[in-house]
């Protein structure tokens, strides 16, 4: 007998440490599957997809600009301030305004605003579904806009229209809403890396900003679309990098106060830019008219605008190149800076589509050329750059695109501390001051809530053991269901739910008022034990080496709120587990958030001079 109750218990050893061996295995750092090679390969041809768009796009905005102020069907760069149409040119926008207010009206009315909020929209509302005219009319209006002189930037319209074509993609295959959404995000970064030539950063963006997630699953094919628009784009005629740039700073405790000083006022000033860009819309809501005739008041605007300073129209990317050549002097960057910030405020608030993206660089780079003088030597364009990046970084919070962005347009590594510096600060500036971003303030006011912080799922590293209930109060197999009714029915009673176990401790089920409901209305008899109406039930159990991210998946599928937990060796009961346990992981997140306790030798002074305190009073 001896021999055999041994082997028993080595069976049921033998067993535990199989089925331990078979939940690790399960178990990994990701979940991602095979089918991520799938996604990845369909990215290639959305990425294909994004550099068409991206350079047509380009051209577009060439040829309305030259046709617009100087006549000619060339897609040649010419700036502006060469225009000679005099105080005609303040028409252009207006008439650029009121075609793109026709577009949206008659139309899509998605065509309208920075792009990115737009996608942003779509991946978390819209199940990642985007429509044909949407990629057709978002470049079309805002190569008008931006072509008839309007002060933005191609990047967000370009990010619209690429997350509009893997959306297209995606809903062409049978593929998941998951996936179609990798795929938006896919073609929107491959239309960032098409304009400037930042795969990086339009890698970092879809992470930051885009994806809502940080997996392998989506990671891989947005970085697919990137890698494959930065090599096609070598293809064609784009420089690259963007703006060259070959200078630095050389690293000091006086250098870095400076970066620090530079990220603080480039916090401010991105503050100060989105609460104006929302405070234009807010007075244009107040307007008595039709939204479609907002951006020709955005127009006038902007015509007036380029009469005091040509360069703050249009994309403006020779001012990025003159700033970091050291071309502009203080005055000049002071009259680009504050022209260019009112414009865009004012034509963004209208409704116009464009970017945010070139503008802030264009904002940054003045406020950087005026201060430069007053701050340390450096190389020329060192301070506009450094400010560029930090008023991105600070505006759109995204502090890692905006310094792989500032690093891949200049290609130049040298900068990554300073320009670390300054984009983190700006960030933590913004963070502090703003409840909402530039491009999330928008969806906000639309009544939806947005969260973009990240972090690893509780319940996916937190075991049943942890949370579940040890005292459990159970009910014998031998009551009958009269018992049970009654003791149900007891206003003593404190719990809606018990388990029901033999003598061993074996659970042979749950039950609960609407449990003893069901059995009296199908004619169980009042005299019946629990073992015998349980005898043919399914019971969910849960193990207390199981991670909760299972077990709610289970209790979800069951539609039951309450798991017996049962030990793997013989299934008897150690624990309960319902929903108010579950909520223990949550209690213990806000704990570690809130509850601040000093080093024990700290905390044991500051008892020891509370009693002394004490002692002395």
């Amino acid at each position: 007998m001896k021999k055999k109750t041994a082997a028993n218990v080595g069976d049921q050893l033998r067993t535990i440490v199989a089925e331990s061996v078979t939940i690790a295995k399960h178990l990994g750092d990701f979940t991602t599957k095979p089918r991520v090679l799938v996604i990845a390969a369909i990215a290639i041809v959305v990425g294909s997809c994004g550099v068409i768009a991206g350079v047509v796009l380009l051209d577009l905005i060439r040829l309305v600009t030259n046709l617009a102020y100087f006549g000619r069907f060339t897609l040649t760069d010419i700036p502006f301030s060469q225009s000679h149409l005099g105080l005609a040119a303040v028409a252009v926008p207006v008439i650029g305004s009121l075609i793109v207010g026709l577009i949206a009206r008659y139309g899509s009315e998605k065509i309208r605003g920075h792009g990115i909020p737009e996608a942003i929209e779509a991946i978390l509302l819209g199940r990642s579904r985007l429509d044909v005219k949407v990629a057709i009319l978002k470049p079309l209006s805002s190569a008008i806009a931006i072509g008839t002189g309007g002060p933005f930037g191609a990047e967000g319209p370009i990010i619209m229209t690429g997350g509009a074509v893997g959306s297209l993609i995606g809903q062409v295959l049978p593929i998941s809403d998951s996936e179609r959404k990798t795929l938006l995000v896919a073609g929107a970064a491959a239309g960032m890396t098409t304009v400037f030539g930042t795969p990086i950063a339009a890698i970092m963006l879809a992470v930051e900003l885009l994806l809502f997630e940080w997996t392998p699953r989506s990671f891989v094919p947005v970085a697919t679309a990137a890698i494959t628009a930065a090599l096609e784009r070598s293809w064609t005629n784009l420089a690259d990098p963007l703006f060259p740039f070959h200078g630095g700073m050389s690293v000091s405790l006086v250098a870095l106060l400076c970066w620090l000083f530079i990220g603080t006022l480039s916090g401010l000033l991105s503050g100060l830019l989105t609460q104006m860009v929302y405070a234009c819309e807010d007075l244009f809501t107040k307007l008595p008219i039709h939204w479609m005739w907002w951006p020709i008041l955005g127009g006038v605007v902007v015509g007036l605008g380029g009469l005091i300073e040509p360069n703050a129209l249009g994309v403006g990317y020779y001012n990025i190149a003159q700033m970091l050549r050291g071309d502009v002097p203080p005055l000049a960057g002071l009259s680009l800076t504050v022209v260019k910030a009112v414009i865009w405020a004012v034509a963004l608030g209208s409704g116009t589509s464009g970017g945010v993206l070139a503008p802030l660089l264009i904002i940054g780079g003045g406020m950087g050329a005026v201060l430069g003088p007053i701050l340390p030597a450096a190389s020329p364009g060192f301070w506009p750059l450094l400010a560029m990046a930090a008023i991105l970084g600070g505006t759109m919070r995204s502090p890692l695109t905006a310094i792989f962005f500032a690093v891949e347009i200049t290609g130049n590594t040298h900068v990554l501390l300073p320009l670390a510096t300054a984009c983190i600060t700006a960030h933590l500036v913004t963070v502090l001051l703003l409840r909402r971003s530039i491009l999330t303030e928008k969806i906000a006011r639309r009544g939806h809530h947005l969260l973009r912080e990240y972090r690893v799922d509780p319940f996916a590293l937190a075991k049943v053991s942890g949370v579940m209930t040890r005292k459990v109060e159970t009910l014998p197999d031998t009551m009958t269901l009269h018992q049970a009714a009654a003791f149900l029915a007891d206003p003593d009673t404190k719990h809606p739910s018990f388990p029901v176990i033999d003598g061993d401790g074996h659970v042979l089920g749950v039950i609960d008022p609407p449990t003893v409901i069901r059995w009296r209305r199908d004619g169980k008899h009042r005299r019946a034990t629990l073992r015998n109406l349980l005898e043919h039930t399914k019971i969910a159990l849960a193990y207390p080496d199981e991670y909760l991210e299972g077990v709610i998946e289970r209790m979800t599928n069951s539609n039951v709120a309450h798991f017996p937990v049962v030990s793997r060796d013989g299934a008897k009961l150690v624990g309960y587990l319902s929903w108010k346990d579950l909520m223990r992981v949550r209690v213990r997140l806000v704990q570690e958030e809130r509850e601040r306790e000093a080093l024990y030798g700290w905390r044991r002074v500051a008892e020891l001079s509370e009693k002394n305190g004490d002692a002395a009073g």
